[in-house]
Formats: C-alpha cells, structure tokens, sequence
C-alpha cells in the first residue's frame, strides 16, 4: 500500500484540477451559449444567465468614451468572479427614480409604476395614471435633470436611479455614484432606429422580473409597425416634405439617418433631407431651406402650435412656403398632459407604430380612413 502513495499523491490532484478545469469550462460555456436578446437596439445588450443578467450600454452619448456594464442579480444567485467588478443591481426592483418621461410608459406597460417614487420635475408627465400618483404624493419631485436633489434621494433610498447623460462632463452622475446611490446610466434617446428605441421595455423587464412580459409588449409593437409599413409598401412615395421650423436664425432639419427620416421612409414619403448623411440634425439658413422645400407638399413643423394663424405670426417668411399656403402643416408637438407635459416626447419612443400611423395617415389618408391621430395635429 505505501509504494501506492506517491501514485494517488500524484493522480488526486490531476483529478482536482481536471475537475475544476471541467467546471470552469462548463461555466463559460454557458456563458458563451446565453445570447443577447436585443435584436434592434443598437445601444442596449441583454445577456440573461442562471440567476443573474449582464446588461451593457455601449453608446450612452454622442461621441462617449465608456460603456456601462451591469449584473442584474437574483435572490441567492451566484456571480462569477469575473463579473464582480461590475455595478451589481438586485432584481427584482421593489422601487425605482427615472428622470426621463421616455421611461414612464414603459413602468406602465409592465403594470410597476407603483414602484416610482422620484422624478425630476414631475410637472413634465403627461400620463393620467402616473399622475394620479404624484397627485396623491406617491412620486416625489427630485429637482432638475441638471440638479437633481442629492439630499432627497438620499432619503428616498431608491433601489436604483435610472438616469442619462449628454457628453463625458456629466458632475450630477458622478455626485449620485459619490453618494452612494446605485445609479443605472441609460441611453434609448440615442437609439436612431424607431424600433430600437421601443425595444429599451426589456430593460425594464430584466429590471422588474417581468422579461417575458416585455418580450410580448415589444413584440406586438413589432407586428403593429410592420402591418401599418406593409399597408403602404407599394404606394409611391410622391408627397415631398419639409421639416422642422426656425430656431432664432436657424433652421435644423433631421438628418437622413434620424429617428424622424426613418418614419417617414417607412411611411413612403419623399424626405427633402434624406440623402443629408448622419444622425440628429442639421442647421441650415432659412435661404437655403426655401430654395429646396417651397414647393413641398407636406411640412412637418416642430414646435407646440395650436393653429397656422399663430404658426405665420411666429415668422413671416413661413408663408412663402407652397405647404404653408395649402394648408398642409402638422405637428407632432400639439398635444399636452393636464400640467403641459408633451404627449409625443413622452409615448412616442415606446410607441413607434403609432407614429408612424400617424405619418401614414398624413401622407396616405386612404390608406387608413377610420383612424385618429394619437400624436399629429393639422394647424388649421
């Protein structure tokens, strides 16, 4: 038996260490098996594992130099030690701080928005069901985007602050982190995909534990964009359009790879602008607006107007427009909550197939007879 020593002496660890190796192995294999379930979103990843999820947001401002990753943990879930390194969130969320109205829609489609108890200036909400919670104290108002009340949230005690940021300068996101707040940075304003945008509900379902839930929600939203696209998908896009409105001397239009053209291509119009490269917009002269767009049919004016009396009286050169002469101005923006909040800033990212049956209905009314703006108005 004792010259056998040596041998198991030699063989037990070979064993221990071909296990540990198998385990190990077996572990990443998992990890590599799991997919991303985000299919649309350009910014956004949602990898779910066995009792926990890593969430990545890759382009959380124009020109960012960081991405944010995060583990979304699970009672009694076991993290990996390469993962450990991360900002680590237990789910499910029993209360939660937004600070961007996008976000409110989705709280409700999952059915948590009992669970808001902050956001800054909770005037800017246009939701009925929402405000009747604020109405009754149970969403408090936590200061500016720019300030938020560092103090009250602090007492609030959140389970996480979902927030944004604008450019790699961001002083509020670094006093919440300093204050020990679990902060969660998002980015679906960046997505320039319409789809994209919607899609940030799973975000909120692996938040909430409510992923299949979400999944359904984005789906229907899904089928509903593509049946309104299909609907016009042979009808040619004949109506040429012009966008935007003046800001002090300069006109911004939206570029040919913006949220806003995508629409429209989809809704079979001709987008004066669409061949104007890139994401976000552009500022033009208004010379150099008129002399492509005075002969558009349609014009898709920003701004809250109530009618085209006081659009004309906003600037005088707007009648030298064909559109602004035919009467055939719209905007998006017209539509308010009972404290001002906009309707379209806050359902239309999580709605797209609305707007763009809004879209549809401006540029092709046949097509969609019976149905009512959700978001669009004509200045009459």
């Amino acid at each position: 038996m004792r010259h056998l020593l040596p041998k198991l002496i030699f063989i037990l660890p070979f064993f221990l260490v071909v296990g540990c190796k198998k385990n190990e192995t077996t572990e990443i294999t998992k990890r590599e098996i799991a997919k991303n379930s985000i299919e649309y979103a350009s910014g956004l990843s949602i990898v779910k594992h066995e009792g926990y999820s890593v969430v990545t947001v890759s382009d959380p401002w124009p020109n960012a130099n960081a991405k944010f990753t995060y583990v979304l943990k699970e009672k009694e879930a076991k993290i990996p030690d390469s993962l450990q390194k991360y900002n680590t969130i237990n789910v499910p969320l029993e209360s939660i701080v937004v600070t961007s109205t996008t976000n409110i829609p989705f709280l409700e489609m999952l059915e948590v928005e009992n669970k808001l108890v902050g956001f800054p200036h909770t005037d800017y909400i246009s939701s009925e069901k929402t405000r009747a919670l604020i109405d009754k104290g149970s969403v408090k108002d936590v200061g500016q985007n720019e300030k938020l009340n560092i103090e009250q949230l602090i007492e609030l005690s959140p389970d996480l602050i979902v927030t944004f940021g604008v450019d790699n300068n961001n002083p509020t996101l670094e006093n919440l982190k300093k204050s020990g707040l679990n902060v969660f940075v998002q980015a679906d304003w960046m997505e320039q995909s319409p789809l994209g945008k919607a899609e940030w509900i799973k975000l909120y379902g692996a938040l909430f534990g409510k992923e299949d839930q979400a999944k359904e929600l984005f789906d229907k939203i899904v089928l509903s964009y593509k049946q309104a696209k299909k609907l016009v998908t042979d009808k040619p896009a004949t109506s040429t359009v012009l966008y935007g409105s003046m800001y002090e001397d300069i006109w911004y239009v939206a570029k040919g790879n913006s949220w806003v053209a995508q629409f429209m291509k989809d809704a079979q119009a001709n987008y004066l602008w669409a061949d104007l490269k890139g994401t976000g917009s552009e500022g033009l002269s208004f010379e150099k607006v008129l002399v492509k767009a005075k002969a558009a049919n349609f014009w898709i004016a920003s701004g809250s107007f109530k009618s085209l009396d006081e659009f004309g009286k906003s600037n005088p050169h707007y009648t030298q427009f064909d559109a602004f002469k035919s009467k055939n101005v719209y905007t998006f923006e017209g539509k308010f909550g009972a404290t001002g909040g906009t309707i379209y800033y806050e359902l239309a990212p999580s709605r797209p197939d609305l707007v763009l049956k809004d879209y549809i209905k401006i540029f092709h009314p046949d097509v969609l007879p019976s149905y009512e703006f959700t978001f669009a108005s004509k200045l009459n």
